[in-house]
C-alpha cells in the first residue's frame, strides 16, 4: 500500500505544480524583461491574455482598429497597476469578424447548441484562455516545441 501513495502523491504534487503556474502562483513575474504585443486586445479573450501577460511581468502593446478601445483598455491597466502602452492596428476583415461572433452568441439557440457539445456545458470565460497563454510565453515552457494546446471546454479539436 506505501508503494501505491508515493506516485500519488507525486501526482498530486505535480498537478499542484501545474495548477499554480497557470494561475501566476508558481513564481513572480516570469515574464519580466519581455515585451507581448496582443492583437484584438481591447475586449474579451484577447484582453483577458494582454492582463494575464502584464499580471506576470511583461510590458504588453494592446491593439484595435479603434483608438477609443485601444485608450479604454490602456486606462483599465495602467489603473490595474500595470505596464501597459497601445496603438491603433487594423488586422485583415474586422467587418467580417465581428458579424461572425456578433451572429455563435446573440441567438440563445445557437449559443444553446454550442453549448450541448462542450463536455462541461457551458460557454468558457476569456480568463480560462489566459493562463495557457501567458505559461506558453514563460521560460516554464522553454522545453515545449510544436504543440498545439486546445482550451475549448473539452470539446473536439478542428484543427
Amino acid at each position: 500500500m506505501l508503494k501505491v501513495g508515493l506516485p500519488l502523491g507525486a501526482c498530486a504534487r505535480s498537478w499542484k505544480s501545474v495548477r499554480m503556474a497557470s494561475c501566476g502562483m508558481a513564481r513572480r513575474n516570469p515574464l519580466e524583461n519581455k515585451v507581448a504585443l496582443v492583437t484584438a486586445s481591447t475586449d474579451g479573450i484577447g484582453f483577458a491574455i494582454a492582463r494575464r501577460l502584464a499580471q506576470d511581468g511583461a510590458h504588453v502593446v494592446v491593439s484595435s482598429r479603434k483608438q477609443q478601445n485601444v485608450d479604454r483598455a490602456v486606462a483599465t491597466l495602467k489603473g490595474e497597476g500595470l505596464s501597459v502602452t497601445g496603438t491603433v492596428c487594423h488586422v485583415g476583415k474586422a467587418e467580417d469578424r465581428e458579424r461572425l461572433v456578433a451572429t455563435l452568441w446573440e441567438d440563445p439557440a445557437r449559443q444553446e447548441s454550442i453549448k450541448a457539445t462542450f463536455q462541461i456545458k457551458r460557454i468558457g470565460k476569456p480568463e480560462e484562455c489566459a493562463g495557457i497563454v501567458s505559461f506558453l510565453c514563460s521560460e516554464d515552457a522553454s522545453y515545449i516545441t510544436g504543440e498545439t494546446v486546445v482550451v475549448a471546454g473539452g470539446s473536439l479539436s478542428h484543427l
